[in-house]
């Protein structure tokens, strides 16, 4: 057996078993994946995959339990070279983060910039995607560190509460609702609403706090990026409901004010998320330290260490 059957096999239960894919992501021949799985199997004596035909069904019971072996023993080879890495050159390589639109927009600069500062042949790779792609290319070791709001609960995963924020209304400075000393949900569902696509930036809390009340908002716009809600706001298409980091700073400018939501949908609590069992290099538990301060090497290396996978505040 070698270490080209487990990615095979690995990448094949990561495509939902369609072996094209899983060649096309190894840059393979879908025969020569075939053709290797078939090889592990015949030296393990035990079929991974139950077959009908030629075509792969389902995994079998020991099937679950090779798998289970094949991601230990993989990431332990990424654990390797991340070692040779880090005693090969300790302050150089590449820090690869996996976030959202509004982290990267909003929170990421200033601990990025601090990283280069104590790490200048440090380079940052970020990938921007939705809090499941996040999740995903943590767990694919795609990226060291991972940076969402959502999405980021997972076995495989260790988890770390990062900083806590809420909602913002936004609106033009001649919206009506400014009027009120106590802007309510009741107030909001009158109104054409603006806000973050479902899966995004605590959008969840948003949705659960008007059903609760048994109201059904006017959302009339939905999108991922922060900044397209404040500008078809200032367009008066609507109240925009962003993340607080989206406008801190700004809380009144020309044409946009902010008011605070979290009496109406609460407190969200941002997180970092490490691969569990993951050799982490010092400049990403360094850049941890500099997202918040609540975030400490000694309490990330116990985290790794530990049992647990979602530590609260």
């Amino acid at each position: 057996m070698n270490l080209h059957q487990f990615r095979f096999v690995q990448e094949a239960v990561r495509r939902n078993l369609n072996l094209t894919e899983a060649a096309k992501a190894l840059h393979t021949s879908q025969p020569g994946v075939s053709k290797a799985i078939l090889e592990l199997e015949d030296e393990l004596g035990i079929d991974i995959f139950a077959r009908h035909g030629k075509r792969i069904k389902r995994l079998t019971e020991p099937g679950r339990q090779v798998v289970r072996s094949i991601e230990i023993i993989l990431r332990e080879v990424q654990n390797l070279k991340r070692i040779g890495e880090h005693y090969a050159a300790q302050d150089s390589g590449t820090l690869s983060i996996a976030t959202t639109h509004t982290q990267a927009r909003y929170v990421l600069p200033a601990p990025v910039a601090r990283l280069r500062q104590a790490f200048p042949k440090v380079n940052i790779s970020l990938h921007q995607g939705s809090p499941d792609q996040v999740a995903r290319w943590v767990l694919e070791d795609s990226a060291d560190i991972g940076i969402a709001t959502e999405s980021l609960s997972h076995d495989d995963l260790v988890t770390l509460p990062c900083y806590e924020w809420q909602h913002m209304l936004v609106m033009p400075p001649s919206h009506p609702l400014l009027e009120r000393e106590r802007i309510g949900l009741e107030d909001l569902a009158a109104h054409p609403l603006i806000t973050y696509h479902p899966t995004f930036t605590g959008r969840t809390r948003i949705d659960q706090a008007f059903a609760q009340r048994g109201l059904a908002p006017q959302i009339v716009l939905e999108a991922i990026d922060s900044d397209v809600i404040k500008t078809y706001v200032k367009l008066g298409m609507g109240v925009g409901i962003v993340a607080e980091m989206a406008v801190q700073g700004e809380e009144r400018t020309p044409d946009l004010v902010a008011r605070p939501a979290g009496h109406l949908f609460g407190q969200n609590v941002a997180r970092v998320a490490f691969k569990r069992g993951a050799y982490l290099r010092q400049f990403v538990l360094r850049f941890a330290e500099f997202l918040s301060d609540r975030l400490s090497r000694d309490l990330i290396v116990r985290a790794m260490e530990g049992g647990g996978h979602d530590y609260q505040l």
